[in-house]
């Protein structure tokens, strides 16, 4: 059909109109809540599952502060992962070590788009940014939580910063399990009084443990327990997650992993629990099977999800991914990974109604504590000299993250599937505000396996999480442009 010289001028207009639309859709992600034992979606008003990979390029010598390096300092390389995370259906990110001094907009904002989530430790392996196992009162000092408060500042304004992780698998046998426990909660009850404090927005503060059962429950309940009584005590922590890896092989059961006595025990926890990090990977290759029960009928009402271990292929031989160069290579974990989360029904499991259940701690008291040789000592330490005028006035001088506009989401470094072919296409395909990843939003394939990610009998894994209503700004546009 011909178009008139006005018609057509009406066209792009209208056209130009539809992208300037288009553009300020790309938002945030819904900051989530926790209500009760469960994370919520305040957007929607469903709880949420996180579907998550542990994020650390490089490993321990991908954070070079010296250098201007950690794991969320380099946008091509984000973009990248984000894309592909983005096709798997991850919703969520944990990364360990994190330079405050960085400015990590373009990540933070490229991950914000993708629907992608951060869990932030605020630890790394320097001296001076992490609590010791070993005689913590040696390592927990003003300098130490001018760093850990150092690093909430400077993640707290991005909207997809989940939760911080005040410690991870700090007690992981009884010799740390006698002198550590109060440490913890002592750099709980800080840091969410600094939140309180400086940060205009409640992020909750939780606890990643070791899952080593002669030390797990009374970790558990020692960091969840209130004392006095009070369950507003600031050295409560808001979540309580464990890494484990108990389900080993392709013959490993609910039972036999013993994941049906974690779900049993838990579901007594006062707080939202997940696993921090899970896949074991003794024997390969792995199967992922666990996965089918933690999003299952039997662990949903009690876990909140998981976290992947992990991204990238390191020494210990956990990847989905390997780098080389600027060239990331998938890896047979990956391309089943995604083949077994294309299998789940992510509308059921990510449009679940809270339980609005409300579990009382317990009282913090000495009987609590069972193992012999585990601190049942609830005094805690206090704030070391010069910390409480940081915890009431902020640190200085204040890192400040924000999103930032994202010109380009095409993917510029090359990645190749398992079979070696180069990926074309590949890029993160941003969403609109208030909604957050899972399978199906982004449809680029990008491996050997036969299943596309919004296959697995779930015709509307697409659907939309939310109803954004910015669109209907556009409709007078469109019936102007049919009219």
């Amino acid at each position: 059909m011909l178009v008139s010289p006005l018609r057509s001028s009406s066209f792009y207009g209208i056209q130009s109109a539809l992208v300037a639309l288009a553009a300020t859709i790309v938002g945030a992600v819904p900051s989530l809540e926790v209500q009760g034992t469960e994370f919520v979606n305040p957007a929607s008003g469903n709880k949420f599952q996180i579907v998550g990979v542990a994020y650390q390029p490089g490993g321990s010598a991908g954070y070079n502060p010296n250098a201007g390096k950690d794991p969320l300092s380099n946008a091509d390389t984000c973009l990248r992962d984000a894309a592909l995370m983005q096709v798997m259906g991850v919703n969520t990110i944990r990364v360990y070590n994190l330079d405050p001094n960085i400015n990590h907009d373009e990540c933070a904002s490229i991950f914000n788009a993708a629907g992608i989530y951060m869990i932030i430790d605020v630890n790394s392996p320097l001296v001076g940014e992490a609590i010791t196992s070993f005689q913590p009162w040696t390592s927990y000092y003003m300098a130490y939580l001018n760093h850990t408060f150092s690093v909430v500042e400077a993640f707290s304004n991005y909207p997809n910063t989940l939760l911080y992780f005040s410690g991870n698998e700090v007690i992981n046998d009884l010799p740390s399990a006698k002198d550590v426990p109060p440490y913890l909660r002592a750099i709980t009850r800080d840091l969410k009084n600094y939140i309180k404090n400086n940060i205009k927005r409640h992020i909750p503060v939780g606890y990643s443990a070791a899952d080593v059962r002669e030390v797990l429950w009374d970790t558990w309940n020692y960091m969840q327990c209130a004392i006095d009584g009070k369950t507003d005590d600031m050295s409560r922590a808001d979540i309580f997650a464990l890494n484990s890896y108990s389900w080993c092989g392709p013959d490993a059961t609910y039972q036999s992993s013993t994941f049906s006595d974690l779900t049993d025990k838990f579901q007594a926890s006062s707080i939202p629990v997940f696993f921090s990090e899970y896949g074991c990977n003794k024997p390969t290759p792995r199967f992922w099977n666990e996965t089918k029960a933690i999003y299952g009928d039997k662990m949903t009402p009690v876990f909140a999800g998981g976290v992947v271990y992990e991204w990238t292929e390191e020494e210990n031989g956990y990847g989905l991914v390997t780098i080389k160069g600027d060239t990331l290579s998938i890896m047979g974990d990956y391309d089943r990974l995604k083949a077994r989360w294309s299998g789940i029904d992510w509308k059921s499991i990510q449009t679940q109604s809270p339980a609005n259940k409300t579990v009382a701690p317990p009282k913090c008291e000495s009987t609590l504590i069972l193992e012999n040789g585990f601190d049942n000592n609830f005094t805690l330490p206090v704030v070391p000299p010069g910390a409480q005028k940081l915890i009431d006035d902020g640190v200085q001088p204040k890192p400040s993250g924000k999103i930032i506009k994202i010109s380009n989401f095409n993917v510029k470094m090359t990645v190749k599937d398992s079979s070696g072919k180069t990926v074309s296409g590949l890029k993160v395909v941003p969403l609109n505000d208030n909604e957050f990843n899972w399978v199906g939003k982004n449809k680029i394939q990008t491996g050997n396996d036969t299943s596309s990610s919004n296959q697995g009998g779930n015709k509307d894994n697409a659907a939309m999480l939310t109803r954004p209503m910015m669109w209907a700004a556009a409709l007078p546009l469109v019936a102007m442009l049919f009219a």
